[in-house]
């Protein structure tokens, strides 16, 4: 009896143990996640509206909703919509009684802008009725009016134009794009001729939109663009938009977007500025004091210039003030509130804060302690509530409110905490050591799950994209660190010279030297984790990365032997044939200190392709045929040459993708081929 009864003591503790052992990511659980958006908080600041998309490996079984919370967590949250058609722009009207935002549900052959009464339930109502769609609602301070933007035919001002011109053009029988200025693509997309433009419609029964922009008349302009930033003004009878003229002019210099107020009544747009800055971004205080927006230094030969938050005294548009000028770091995001206070997310050394400022003082105060990232802010009209998204590189994003004084936060969200429980998430380690050219430069090291310090592991040292980005506290799906080092590897994630979130000096220095000083810096940093880390085995190294790390994963190919293997996504192995092939152009003069053909010395010395001849590390290349800021040619190119020198490669190429695989399938078919090219050769 005493026997069975032990051997049924130790089935159950084994069960148990068993059933608390935590497992490795795979791709399957990363992928699965549900996906939390950016929350908006009702301007009384009682409830909390996000959205919720619940992946599937099956495109048509993906479902996107919008959910409310309460904001002070009294209760769980809930479902506002159902159905698989996703929404998109939700904001609440200032009465707080009402959300309206753009989906493209079952009837509707294009999206269109949906009102849902929240104090009363029921369905949502189509609120607009425009044959070329509609999105970004923005409600008028007097909640009368919504303003929204779509694309349009240039010169037509109806939507009765829009369609004529659109029924003309089914009727032509070629098929031809035809350009005259550059650019001619834009990431994964050819630019055509139609144009965004803003519209504003009542909320009165029977109202129908108008387009505001009919007499502005920087619309005729060959190089008119409209970046969609724009907000009401605080008496309901203006707008404020940023906007370029000199777009058809982006082969020799960076367009520049200048502000303008304009009537919803009618006439041209007013400029506001003409300064030579880059202007986005713009919003009111609620008093209507001050208008508040991104400002940069343009076209001053720097291959980065950091936004900076300005103010401008309101109506008289005098008395230009940059906020952040002393605080040197990116504003992700900003909101004004009652009390001429600005809420904002920064970046900051690989992390994105919450930081509170006095509008008119500049004084700045931190609001979170936690390591991570919080990007999407969101605060009542008051001031007093201030919710955000928050991730870090084991945690997918939630919804949180945050304290203005405590630094203390509270999960609004749990969407995702029961398949993490289940998961060996090792938290990333920060280091820093100073570069053999005397710069301090940060790094992060994920080690893989069921991690022991005794065992010696191989280093796959990722390189990041931009070069104007980060290795950020937060969860990725594209280049998971987790899943990186799932198989068994160290993961080290570098944040070189050009990185952004270490002031605007550390992104400029990267210029004239586009590749060597970045690789020198992600190699001393190798070698240092490998001396201060006894588990990670120096012998076994592999490099990869995407982007500008692709570029990065073919430089070392071209300079050196430590590593055993390589990954190229979108990598450029010719800088001179990218050039005037990709969507961007001169931002790659300013970088090298010229065109190519002034062979200027990064040109010349910082090209891979002109040390083919030292190519011999296996490399693993993969592409999206629909990228056109990397564009298939240098990924064509790389493997041509590697496979003329008989070095091992592989090429893979995404028909369906662009500059990122984000389609579920072929991101499990991407990690399988990443994991068993480093299994081949570490």
């Amino acid at each position: 009896m005493y026997k069975f009864a032990f051997t049924i003591l130790w089935v159950l503790f084994f069960s148990i143990t068993n059933a608390q052992v935590k497992k490795p990511v795979t791709h399957e659980t990363m992928w699965m996640m549900k996906r939390v958006g950016a929350p908006e908080v009702s301007p009384d600041g009682k409830w909390v509206v996000f959205s919720v998309t619940e992946p599937s490996y099956t495109e048509k079984d993906i479902v996107s909703d919008l959910w409310i919370v309460p904001a002070d967590g009294s209760s769980k949250p809930r479902k506002l919509t159902f159905g698989k058609a996703s929404e998109s722009g939700y904001k609440w009207s200032p009465d707080s009684k009402y959300i309206a935002f753009a989906a493209k549900r079952e009837e509707d052959e294009v999206p269109q802008i949906y009102i849902m009464n929240i104090s009363e339930g029921g369905e949502a109502q189509r609120f607009s009725n425009i044959s070329t769609g509609a999105g970004s609602p923005q409600w008028s301070p007097d909640g009368k009016m919504i303003l929204f933007t779509n694309k349009v035919f240039p010169g037509n001002f109806t939507d009765s134009a829009n369609k004529k011109t659109a029924e003309e053009r089914k009727k032509i029988k070629y098929n031809a794009r035809v350009y005259t200025s550059f650019p001619i693509r834009n990431w994964d997309q050819w630019i055509d001729d139609k144009q965004t433009h803003a519209f504003v419609q009542s909320i009165e029964s029977g109202s129908t939109a108008k387009d505001i922009f009919a007499n502005v008349s920087a619309t005729v302009k060959d190089g008119f663009a409209f970046n969609g930033f724009i907000c009401w003004a605080p008496d309901n009878k203006a707008v404020v938009f940023s906007a370029a003229t000199d777009f058809t002019s982006a082969a020799f210099l960076d367009p520049t977007s200048q502000l303008y107020k304009l009537s919803i009544n009618g006439g041209d747009a007013v400029p506001l500025t003409n300064d030579g800055d880059d202007y986005g971004s713009p919003a009111f205080s609620p008093g209507g004091k001050y208008l508040f927006c991104q400002a940069s230094a343009n076209n001053n030969n720097k291959v980065y210039n950091l936004p900076k938050l300005t103010r401008y005294d309101w109506p008289s548009f005098s008395n230009k003030t940059q906020l952040t000028a002393k605080l040197d770091r990116p504003v992700n995001s900003y909101v004004v509130t009652a009390d001429n206070k600005i809420v904002m997310s920064i970046e900051d050394q690989a992390n994105d804060k919450i930081l509170i400022m006095d509008a008119v003082k500049g004084d700045t105060k931190e609001l979170t302690a936690m390591h991570g990232s919080y990007t999407a802010v969101s605060v009542s009209s008051d001031g007093k509530i201030i919710v955000s998204t928050y991730e870090n590189a084991s945690k997918p994003a939630e919804i949180v409110r945050i304290s203005g004084d405590t630094k203390n936060i509270s999960f609004l969200t749990s969407f995702n905490d029961a398949a993490l429980a289940a998961l060996d998430l090792q938290s990333p380690e920060i280091f820093w050591y100073t570069s053999s050219r005397g710069k301090k430069i940060k790094s992060m090291l994920v080690r893989p799950a069921g991690f022991d310090a005794s065992k010696k592991y191989p280093l796959f040292v990722v390189m990041h994209g931009g070069p104007a980005g980060a290795w950020k506290d937060n969860w990725g799906y594209r280049w998971n660190y987790h899943l990186l080092a799932s198989p068994g590897y160290v993961v080290l994630l570098t944040d070189y010279t050009g990185s952004t979130g270490y002031g605007e000096k550390f992104s400029q220095d990267i210029q004239f030297d586009p590749l060597k000083g970045p690789a020198d810096e992600i190699n001393e940093a190798a070698d240092d984790a490998i001396k201060h880390f006894s588990f990670i085995d120096g012998s076994r190294q592999a490099a990869g990365g995407g982007s500008y790390g692709g570029h990065l994963a073919n430089w070392m190919q071209a300079t050196t032997t430590h590593y055993k293997c390589l990954i190229a996504h979108a990598g450029m192995v010719n800088s001179e044939s990218q050039y005037a092939t990709s969507d961007y152009m001169y931002g790659r003069e300013v970088m090298n200190g010229g065109a190519p053909w002034m062979q200027t010395a990064a040109w010349k010395e910082q090209n891979p392709i002109r040390f083919a001849a030292k190519f011999k590390t296996p490399v693993l290349i993969t592409v999206g045929e629909r990228d056109f800021r990397v564009p298939l040619n240098n990924s064509i190119e790389n493997f041509g040459v590697l496979q003329r020198l008989k070095v091992p490669s592989k090429l893979i190429v995404f028909p369906e993708e662009n500059h990122w695989i984000l389609k579920p399938e072929d991101s499990r078919f991407w990690y399988k081929e990443v994991q068993d090219w480093l299994k081949k050769y570490l």
